[in-house]
């Protein structure tokens, strides 16, 4: 092969390479935990194993690997208005090394904040700032969880009308089960957002891992494959 025929193929490969799409991210999922004075030292210990524990579970595991484009996930705990802090910034998953990484340096935050009330609406707005920052996928989705309404500040509606809430998804996790449906109810129609948005419920926290999984799965797994879930 001449110089330049070698050279010429080299810069084909060059152009098919770049011209290849990359897979496409199918899920952007930012996780939002209440830490707000109502939840104490136990409760917050036993959000944060059930939600590393629910990552690791292996059917969770499995839907964040299926084919069709890695899942990406960040994770925030909020409070009182301006009291959010970011415990894991936006992770591509596309391993269960990478599932591993994320889950151990949920394990290893420290509480951000434990005095302060319960401001959702700001919650929101900041899931909407990292989703303006945050890898360019088919699906977002927010995924909050809570033991108390809006107390604090402007309700989530507002945050979803000043930013760019435009094919977000936001499901809840409301810790306290069938004792509260007045806080069901409030989750339901003041928080929840989208066509396919929902509200898992969870008895109290020592429930929180059992609801948890079953939320991922449901957010995760293609709509063909959910089926029932446990």
């Amino acid at each position: 092969m001449s110089r330049l025929s070698a050279c010429l193929a080299a810069a084909t490969l060059v152009v098919l390479l770049a011209a290849a799409p990359a897979q496409a991210c199918r899920l952007a999922l930012v996780l939002a935990l209440d830490v707000s004075s109502s939840v104490d030292v136990e409760e917050h210990a036993l959000q944060i194993e059930g939600l590393a524990s629910a990552l690791e579970d292996p059917e969770v595991m499995e839907a964040i690997l299926l084919p069709g484009g890695p899942v990406a996930i960040a994770v925030f705990e909020w409070s009182g208005r301006d009291r959010q802090s970011l415990v894991a910034d936006w992770a591509m998953l596309r391993s269960p090394t990478d599932i591993f990484a994320l889950t151990a340096r949920i394990r290893g935050s420290q509480r951000s904040h434990a005095e302060y009330p319960t401001a959702l609406g700001h919650a929101m707005a900041y899931a909407g700032r990292l989703f303006a920052r945050g890898p360019d996928c088919e699906n977002r989705t927010v995924d909050v969880s809570g033991d108390g309404a809006n107390n604090d500040g402007y309700e989530p509606f507002h945050a979803y009308r000043v930013f760019d809430f435009e094919d977000i998804t936001v499901n809840a996790l409301v810790v306290g089960g069938p004792r509260r449906p007045a806080l069901i109810r409030y989750f339901q129609t003041l928080v929840i957002r989208g066509d396919a948005a929902f509200t898992e419920v969870a008895d109290g926290y020592a429930d929180f891992e059992r609801a948890m999984r079953r939320k991922l799965l449901r957010e995760i797994r293609p709509p063909m494959v959910v089926g029932a879930l446990e």
